[in-house]
């Protein structure tokens, strides 16, 4: 039985990746594929690309139904904040999403969970969707503590309130699973995305997208997002391949079976 109204969404994340040849046949790709499916009506899709690219991913995508974001916010709308980039000047460049709070960010930038929801209280003030970043290393997986870091690192944000949390996309991605090419099976996904939606039992729980990041591939999307918590994915390496990342959001946009 399906325990969620979202629509699914398929986000590309880029990461540290691209240049203007290789972004072009990309884009041109991904609008003229994309734009051709059926399936482009039955699920959101998107592409959170380096800030240097946003001018030509907006250039490339306006119009298309294929959205774009960035990979991360500052919490500052403006200052002295030197190498940071608003919420604000990310809607100037056409923006609907932006991650905060990945694995990376908090890892490599010691990022804390109330930096992750500072960022996204800022977003959302600018009209963006946050994609707010919750996972656990292997350590912690091993020592049964799944459940107990994804609350703690979604408390703050669940601290913004109701409305704010109703307008957030949140990306379960275990870290051993990331750029590993190991996929938490279909089976332990769906066990922690319903948990992360029992925290969000204060709000419209069944309405909030929860994406499954971690190796998701062509070949095994479609079982993925067959789960019934699981609303579609934050998608690395795949997202790179054209073929690839359209055969995803293909999956994403078939009807729930469970």
């Amino acid at each position: 039985m399906t325990t969620t109204s979202a629509r699914r969404l398929v986000l590309g994340n880029w990461k540290l990746n691209g240049s203007f040849a290789a972004n072009r046949q990309l884009l041109s790709a991904l609008r003229s594929g994309w734009g051709a499916s059926s399936s482009s009506a039955q699920c959101d899709v998107g592409v959170c690309v380096p800030f240097p690219y946003l001018s030509q991913a907006e250039s490339a995508l306006s119009g298309s139904d294929i959205a774009w974001g960035a990979q991360d916010v500052s919490a500052h709308d403006s200052g002295a904040y030197t190498g940071e980039v608003s919420a604000t000047m990310l809607k100037e460049f056409g923006c609907r999403y932006a991650l905060v709070g990945h694995s990376e960010r908090r890892a490599y930038h010691a990022e804390s969970s109330g930096t992750v929801a500072q960022k996204a209280a800022a977003a959302l003030a600018a009209g963006l969707t946050p994609v707010v970043c919750v996972g656990e290393t292997l350590d912690e997986r091993e020592a049964g503590h799944v459940q107990d870091v994804i609350a703690a690192q979604l408390q703050p944000v669940l601290a913004l309130g109701t409305d704010a949390v109703r307008r957030v996309v949140v990306a379960y991605e275990p870290v051993w699973a990331i750029g590993t090419g190991k996929t938490a099976s279909p089976e332990q996904a769906q066990d922690v995305h319903a948990a992360i939606r029992a925290l969000l039992s204060g709000v419209d729980a069944a309405s909030v997208r929860i994406l499954y990041g971690g190796s998701v591939k062509g070949n095994n999307a479609e079982t993925l997002f067959a789960m019934p918590d699981i609303d579609g994915g934050l998608i690395g390496g795949a997202a790179l391949i054209a073929d690839e990342f359209l055969r995803i959001a293909e999956a994403g946009a078939l009807p729930r079976s469970i």
